[in-house]
C-alpha cells in the first residue's frame, strides 16, 4: 500500500505511490501531489524538484507556471464551490 494522504477536508485515504492528486485551493493555486512531468506549450520540460507543486491559476505569478502568492495581492477569486481552503 502507498502512503497515507490527508485531504484538506480532514479525510484520510491510502494512495498508490504513483498516484497524482490535484487539489484546487479556493482563490489560490492548484496543488499537485505525486510524480508529474511539467512541459511548456512547445513540449520543453519545466524543471521542478518540489512535491507538492503549486501551480498558478491567477495568471499574475512572476514564477509561472508556479504560484508565488501574487493571487493574494491581486485578490484573485475563483468563485468555484467545493474548493479547499488555502494551504
Amino acid at each position: 500500500m502507498g502512503p497515507s494522504q490527508t485531504h484538506p477536508s480532514g479525510a484520510s485515504r491510502r494512495l498508490d505511490k504513483h498516484a497524482v492528486v490535484i487539489t484546487p485551493y479556493r482563490d489560490g493555486p492548484l496543488l499537485v501531489r505525486g510524480p508529474i512531468e511539467l512541459v511548456d506549450s512547445t513540449g520543453r520540460r519545466i524543471e521542478s524538484t518540489r512535491d507538492p507543486v503549486a501551480l498558478c491559476r491567477c495568471g499574475k505569478s512572476r514564477l509561472r507556471p508556479f504560484c508565488d502568492g501574487t493571487h493574494k495581492l491581486v485578490r484573485f477569486r475563483t468563485g468555484v464551490p467545493g474548493e479547499a481552503d488555502g494551504p
